[in-house]
């Protein structure tokens, strides 16, 4: 219960912010053999960093409610696959890509949740 003055904190689900990006035209590169070796394939819906331009934020699953999603530098994908669009029980479709990022790249994977005990307190 909320006491005089408090406000109640939401939490916004953090790839909703983010605008969808373009995806931008990468080589097929001549032997897809080699690039499986050098290069390690991530899937989902491609988004605009909120505030970096030089990063990529991958949803996972778009229409889950788990909300996983990747960013990696952009200078770290060497190239991208479209794949075929996802679509919700409304008729929205989503794009979908495949991005092939470079062995040894940082990247950062993030699970938002909420806070919440295991167990309730008597």
């Amino acid at each position: 219960m909320l006491q005089t003055g408090e406000s109640e904190m939401t939490m916004a689900t953090y790839p909703q912010e983010a605008l969808k990006f373009q995806i931008q035209s990468y080589k097929k590169p001549k032997d897809l053999h080699v690039l499986g070796k050098t290069h390690v394939s991530f899937s989902g819906s491609p988004q605009k960093h909120p505030y970096d331009g030089n990063k990529v934020i991958l949803i996972a699953d778009p229409f889950s409610t788990n909300n996983l999603y990747y960013e990696f530098n952009k200078d770290d994908i060497s190239y991208v696959e479209e794949l075929p669009n996802l679509v919700n029980m409304d008729g929205s479709a989503i794009a979908v890509v495949r991005v092939w990022v470079k062995k040894m790249s940082v990247g950062i994977r993030c699970s938002p949740f909420i806070v919440e005990d295991t167990v309730k307190s008597a």
